[in-house]
């Protein structure tokens, strides 16, 4: 398994390279500027360059992007130029209200789509199948800014249970009974289109199991068809899904984005927005480049699970 990690390892940092570039080349080319904006519309053109001059913007791109590098590689992503203050501070604030929104959502999708595709498997009644086709062809259609304004309007105005928006004022772990209230709507719309998309594709692998020569062979020995499924069909089925989970998992952070607007969560996606509305370039790639590097270290786990659930994997080197 170590010599498997070293192989993936190189390209991880690969691609964390070529994003970095990618990212810093792609925001100067966005229209606007940052000095203009922090030295307001009345400001002298000899007052907007003093601004650029302060904030480094008037130097080389190659020196930048290298002075941006250097900094990242040592811990000090440095400040905001608009919305104010220490770039990691306002991360750690944002990034620890979209990992507990992202559990709670893939966490919610798991269980939905373990206990789903098992049932279906379990218990093949036309009904059950019909149910489930429709449900996950409503979760995938409907987008999530459709899902969140319903929810809302059935949860915390037509039948008020629910809070409609926000975090819970003293936190997570203080009145845990009170964040989950504040969890179920956002976790909920964000979990739903990840939900149906992994039943589908976990049902279809369990049922593609079920066709093979192995279950044949047990069921002539006599193994029940519900110890076929919980035992060997599940276990081989997961390798697939978990390269599906890792794709979710990304599209959960993407998705996060949406969500947090409609639900007034102050996570990542809203630094996110507010940097690039303001032309923040320090806040905006520092996150953009997070929010690879995260995608980056769901894959790499996701392989190393692969790899560990099916040693071909990590024997023949194959990804």
């Amino acid at each position: 398994m170590t010599a498997y990690l070293l192989r993936r390892i190189p390209s991880a940092l690969a691609v964390l390279f070529g994003a970095s570039v990618l990212i810093f080349a792609l925001l100067r080319l966005v229209p606007g500027d940052p000095a203009t904006v922090l030295a307001g519309s009345d400001a002298t053109p000899q007052a907007v360059d003093a601004v650029r001059h302060q904030l480094g913007l008037d130097r080389p791109l190659l020196a930048q992007y290298i002075s941006w590098l250097t900094d990242l590689l040592t811990g000090d992503p440095g400040r905001s130029y608009l919305i104010g203050g220490q770039i990691t501070e306002l991360i750690a604030h944002g990034l620890t209200n979209t990992l507990v929104l992202t559990a709670a959502a893939l966490l919610f999708a798991v269980v939905v789509s373990l206990s789903v595709s098992l049932a279906s498997v379990l218990w093949p009644k036309r009904w059950l199948n019909a149910i489930v086709a429709a449900a996950n062809t409503l979760a995938v259609a409907i987008p999530n800014f459709v899902t969140s304004v319903l929810l809302v309007l059935i949860f915390a105005i037509a039948i008020p249970i629910l809070p409609a928006g926000g975090v819970p004022p003293d936190g997570f772990i203080a009145h845990p009974d009170i964040a989950v209230q504040y969890l179920l709507l956002p976790a909920l719309c964000l979990g739903l289109p990840v939900a149906a998309a992994l039943t589908r594709f976990l049902t279809e692998s369990l049922r593609t199991e079920l066709r093979k020569p192995y279950v044949l062979t047990a069921r002539a020995l006599g193994v029940s068809h519900r110890r076929i499924v919980t035992h060997s069909a599940l276990r081989n089925a997961l390798p697939a899904m978990l390269t599906s989970l890792g794709i979710q998992t990304g599209q959960l952070l993407g998705g996060a984005v949406i969500v947090e607007a409609a639900f007034a969560w102050p996570g990542i996606g809203q630094l996110i927005e507010q940097g690039i509305s303001r032309r923040d370039y320090p806040v905006v790639q520092v996150l953009l480049l997070l929010s690879v590097a995260v995608f980056v270290a769901i894959q790499l786990i996701t392989d190393i699970a692969h790899a560990w659930l099916d040693p071909r994997i990590r024997i023949g080197g194959r990804a």
